[in-house]
């Protein structure tokens, strides 16, 4: 689910305040600089899960049996599947 601009750039006024208040950045830089870096950050994940999502619902759709969607099958191989997927992205560590 994709958030609207609005959200993206509130998320990012926020971050960057408690990133600033709890010591854990020293912004040297425009602060609309570094705020629109972390907004192309967020869009870019969301955008990555959304595709990872997609691939894994084509995956399960692929089984010849029918796999209904919020049973415990299907829960299972998505969450399987969904792993998999942000593996061989390298975004899963666990």
């Amino acid at each position: 689910m994709m958030l609207s601009d609005e959200k993206v750039t509130h998320m990012s006024h926020v971050l960057l305040k408690e990133l600033k208040k709890k010591g854990l950045v020293v912004v040297k830089e425009d602060e609309g600089k570094i705020r629109r870096q972390i907004q192309k950050s967020i869009t870019d994940e969301l955008k990555a899960g959304e595709e990872i999502e997609e691939a894994v619902r084509r995956k399960i759709q692929s089984y010849s049996k029918k796999i209904i969607e919020g049973s415990s099958e299907w829960e299972v191989l998505y969450k399987k599947f969904f792993k998999e997927e942000e593996a061989k992205r390298g975004r899963y560590s666990g």
